[in-house]
């Protein structure tokens, strides 16, 4: 694929859908993500086929809504086969580089009340789902994101389950994990606790994780199990992508406690430290998602946010993140051409 694009959008539900129609004009949608202020918008919005999710988790820039679409563009000369499935999207470029996305999103468990089962099984179901594709969740998943309930009380869980689930896959602190973001975020469906969407990519291409030691520390020092960010080669092009990063240091300690502004800052920083080990820049970044714990913070860095970003399509949406004393998380993804191309396409 040429590129993928990420086209952010934050308006009502009918500016929504009719500006998403037309934002796409010969893009294929792959993934969209609809961020509500309450359950209820749901109703809003037909059915849709394909990896689609809805995250209660009001925008704060003055919508009643937003929206996150990731849509392609095939290589001159190309096309783009596009199969939608309830909850999943796989594409693939012909003739071309044999390599399959597969883009999940909105998948939940309610097999029980406890964040740690329900996430446990969220991860079984969806590598089942992946094996069926002839893939493993250790080796072909390349993104997560965890959306979870009152995450001050149920994170805890979610992080359990994912690390004991993770123990019987074969990835621990000596092999590798997965870049990921674990937000607050509520489902629209009744007793669902995590919300889990996710991208994996069958064929040849690389992964090398990133880490940044002179900003951040491995994850695994305080329990949690993801990968600061992961830089992805195939053939011409390379994505590096920027797990959720708030205001941490190399020894795992929340930094500037209390002040949102000093803590936007080391967050940037620390994202800029992640993109310069994966070989790419803030001039490279195609989409940013911002979180923050209290929506007061709001017009305290939005002048920030717009300054640091610039042209960078983002969303900035209330969603705490999983320790209390941080205040704002932002991820990101950037795109590369390869000063030497791997054999493998993207």
């Amino acid at each position: 694929m040429r590129t993928l694009h990420h086209i952010l959008f934050d308006d009502t539900a009918d500016g929504l859908l009719r500006r998403s129609v037309e934002a796409c004009g010969g893009l294929q949608p792959l993934m969209k993500r609809y961020f509500l202020t309450e359950g209820s918008q749901r109703s809003c919005f037909p059915c849709e086929e394909g990896a689609v999710s809805y995250v209660v988790q009001p925008p704060l820039s003055g919508g009643r809504l937003a929206l996150w679409m990731v849509c392609a563009l095939p290589e001159e000369g190309c096309k783009l086969s596009v199969d939608r499935q309830k909850g999943v999207t796989v594409a693939r470029e012909f003739p071309g580089p044999d390599i399959e996305y597969v883009f999940s999103a909105g998948m939940t468990d309610i097999s029980s009340s406890d964040s740690e089962m329900q996430t446990a099984a969220l991860l079984e179901e969806y590598s089942s789902r992946l094996e069926e594709r002839s893939m493993r969740l250790a080796d072909n998943c390349v993104r997560t994101w965890f959306f979870c309930h009152d995450i001050d009380n149920l994170y805890a869980g979610l992080v359990k389950g994912r690390r004991d689930y993770f123990k019987t896959i074969g990835l621990d602190r000596d092999s590798h994990y997965i870049a990921s973001t674990g937000i607050a975020g509520d489902s629209t469906e009744s007793g669902a606790l995590v919300i889990m969407d996710a991208l994996a990519m069958k064929g040849e291409f690389s992964q090398r994780y990133l880490y940044a030691p002179t900003h951040l520390n491995p994850t695994h020092e305080y329990g949690v199990t993801f990968e600061r960010g992961v830089r992805v080669d195939a053939g011409s092009r390379a994505f590096v992508i920027i797990s959720g990063t708030a205001s941490i240091d190399n020894r795992g300690a929340v930094l500037h406690v209390g002040d949102v502004c000093a803590q936007t800052d080391r967050m940037m920083e620390n994202i800029g430290v992640l993109l310069d080990e994966g070989g790419a820049g803030w001039d490279d970044v195609k989409y940013a998602l911002v979180y923050l714990r209290n929506a007061d913070d709001y017009p305290k860095v939005s002048g920030m946010l717009s300054k640091r970003l610039g042209g960078i399509p983002y969303v900035v949406t209330l969603a705490p993140v999983c320790r209390p004393d941080w205040l704002i998380e932002m991820e990101c993804m950037a795109e590369i051409t390869p000063k030497e191309p791997s054999r493998a396409g993207l």
